[in-house]
Formats: C-alpha cells, structure tokens, sequence
C-alpha cells in the first residue's frame, strides 16, 4: 500500500476487515469491538471496567496483532512502582556513566491490567505518557513512538486493596468500555471455537501495518463535522453541567472525545461527515466516566451514564444537514 493518503472509504474498508479477523477469537461482541477500534483511530485511550473473565486482557492482544502493534503487558499491583513503568538508569561500569533501560510504557499498545491495583504515584506514572506521548525519568524526556495506545483493565466489583482512579486521569481515557457476558449461544460458540482449534493459543494475521494504521488515523482528519451536529455536542456536555444529580459536569475534554469519536464511528462508515446518529452513539461511553455524580446517588446505584442517557433524552436532536 503506498505512502499516499488514505481515502474514508479505505478507512472503512479496513475497519471490518481487522473486525471479522479479530472476531474469528471474539465471539459476539462486535459493538465493543467496534467501539475499541473507534477509539484506536481517534487516537484514544480505552478504559475497560467489567468482571474478570470477559476477554478483555485477549481484545488488547488480538487488536495487536491485527494492527502489527508491539505489545507490552503491566500487571497493576500494590507494590509495583513507578520505575516498573517508565524505566531507569542503571550504571553501565564499562562507560562509567549511567544508561537508561526503557520500561514496558515503551511500546505501541501498552495494556495495563488492573490499574486500581496500583497506588496512586504508580498511576500517575502513566498520566504524562498518556497525555503528552512522552517519558520523563531524571529530568530526561523520552517520545514515545506513535502510535501509542493505552488499554487499561480494572474490576469494578472488587474494591479491597485497590487505588481508584483519581478524576484527572479518568479524564485521559477516551471512553470506558463494558463488555458484559455472552448469551447462551454465543458462549457455545467459544467453547466449539476452543474444541475446534484443539488449543487456547490462537494467532491472528495481520491485516493492516503500523504506517498503514497511522495513515488511517490521520485521514479522520476528512470527516466533516457540521455547525449543528458540533452545537449539539456541545450542548450534550453542557446539559451534564447543569444536571441536578452531579456535583462536576463534563469538561470541554469531553466535547473533543465526541468531536473525536463521531468522526472515527463516521470513516468506519466510510462516510466523510458525522451525523447526530453517531454523536448520540458514542455519548454513553465518551461521557459517562467524566462526570463527578453528588455522592448519595451511589446508594441508589446510579453511574454517570445513566446521567447521559437522560441527557440525551433531553437535548433536541438536530436535523442532518446535506454535504455539499
């Protein structure tokens, strides 16, 4: 594939080809599937929260291997420190000077499993290469190599011995995604899956490379976003501010992860404009996590993405404008 860039109908193209080959291992799940792969284009972290058991560490493998991304693993746990993360010096007695040993965070799809497992200084660790795509250790900056995507896991029903993640880095997850169990037929079809390979290990090919997933990325950049569709994204936020059941509403970061977000769900598409369709089918998992809800709706059990869906049940719904 040459170096040219890549058309929206391509981008759509290749989406369901990396979907059908990651869903020869991942049966039944192709909303989440897809909404991973959104995020992946819109260059976008993903937050996984749902029981342990459901796949999540082998998505992150799978997307993998389809995309040629180098892949790294960090089991989040108590003791593991920031270093673990982000690498150190050690002293190199040949050259007499200090060289530094890169940490796992050096990598194009980093997953880390059970974040709220780890103190909070070890969380923080990935705050800067989250956000800015660099390493700081000793007062030395390192870029991270695009593309870097972070797939972070954790178990929303085990709270003892775990750090739960502060609002600011939250906020640097794109979405969180649920999983949720398969129905009766499609747990079948994973055991016939597994009987069938006579084995647990399952090699997926590659169906796009690292120069072709970045051009994919970039060519997000076509989908056209209207005056009314960008309005009611943000009046979608704006309605989040206001709403009598959270303390601390949605920031303009959670505009940007619409922004984003509707346009990547477009070019899987293979369209080159957003409608109010795609913004309202993102707005759950892009939102949901950033709003601060007041504290005694958590003994009714009521989450921010139920705020948003009522959100989304109370702002007008604009009409789709043509594309000239």
């Amino acid at each position: 594939m040459s170096e040219s860039r890549i058309s929206l109908a391509e981008v759509g193209r290749l989406s369901h080809r990396l979907l059908d080959e990651i869903e020869r291992v991942i049966v039944g799940k192709r909303n989440v599937l897809e909404l991973l792969l959104m995020a992946l284009l819109a260059d976008g972290h993903v937050l996984i929260e749902d029981v342990p058991g459901l796949a999540k560490t082998l998505m992150a493998r799978c997307f993998a291997q389809v995309t040629s991304l180098d892949f790294r693993r960090i089991q989040f746990t108590p003791d593991l420190m920031p270093s673990d993360v982000t690498g150190f010096f050690v002293f190199d007695q040949r050259s007499g000077g200090f060289e530094f040993r890169a940490g796992p965070v050096f990598t194009n799809l980093l997953l880390g499993d059970e974040i709220n497992r780890a103190p909070a200084k070890t969380q923080a660790a990935l705050l800067e290469a989250m956000q800015e795509r660099q390493v700081t250790v000793e007062g030395r900056t390192y870029p991270l190599e695009p593309p870097f995507w972070v797939v972070a896991t954790q178990n929303p029903i085990e709270y003892e011995g775990t750090y739960p993640l502060p609002e600011a880095q939250l906020d640097r997850f794109l979405v969180r995604v649920e999983v949720g169990y398969p129905d009766r037929d499609q747990e079948w079809q994973v055991l016939r899956r597994r009987a069938e390979r006579e084995s647990d290990h399952v090699q997926l090919a590659p169906v796009v490379d690292t120069s072709t997933l970045i051009r994919m990325q970039a060519a997000l950049e076509q989908v056209h976003v209207s005056d009314s569709v960008g309005h009611y994204m943000v009046d979608l936020v704006a309605a989040t501010r206001v709403s009598p059941q959270v303390r601390i509403g949605a920031s303009p970061r959670g505009s940007l992860a619409l922004f984003k977000l509707s346009r990547a769900r477009a070019a899987l598409a293979g369209r080159d404009f957003v409608t109010p369709e795609d913004v309202k089918a993102v707005a759950v998992p892009a939102l949901g996590h950033r709003l601060t809800l007041k504290p005694e709706l958590w003994v009714r059990r009521i989450r921010g993405e139920d705020v948003v869906r009522e959100v989304l049940e109370s702002v007008p719904t604009p009409a789709t404008e043509p594309v000239s």
